[in-house]
């Protein structure tokens, strides 16, 4: 039997199932209303914009507009990096790039279009 329902928008999984008019996690216990899960399918096709007001698109290069601390690492992401070919996912943290340090998540806020 093909399965229904949607990930978790926590933690990501797919081990999910209807609780009464919630949706469950059996991962991480999150629970949210099956209502939220149409508007999740809307937010895919979210505009995604930077700090400046430019919509962003796949494969788009900017530039990020301060520093950023790694969390849990001593890295810093320096102000004036420019990050070449993006890709916008959803979720909290718009933008997937990979940068010399490794593979990051960053907030279109933080971010000017080159």
């Amino acid at each position: 039997m093909p399965t229904t329902t949607p990930a978790c928008p926590q933690c990501t999984q797919e081990n999910t199932y209807p609780d009464g008019s919630n949706f469950v996690c059996a991962d991480c216990g999150h629970e949210w209303p099956m209502a939220a899960a149409t508007v999740a399918e809307d937010e895919a096709d979210a505009v995604v914009k930077d700090s400046n007001g430019h919509v962003l698109q796949d494969g788009d290069a900017v530039v990020l507009i301060k520093d950023l601390k790694v969390k849990g690492s001593s890295t810093v992401l320096k102000m004036g990096t420019k990050v070449k070919s993006i890709r916008l996912v959803a979720g909290d943290h718009e933008v997937d790039c990979k940068m010399d340090g490794g593979s990051f998540m960053l907030k279109a806020c933080f971010l000017k279009k080159a």
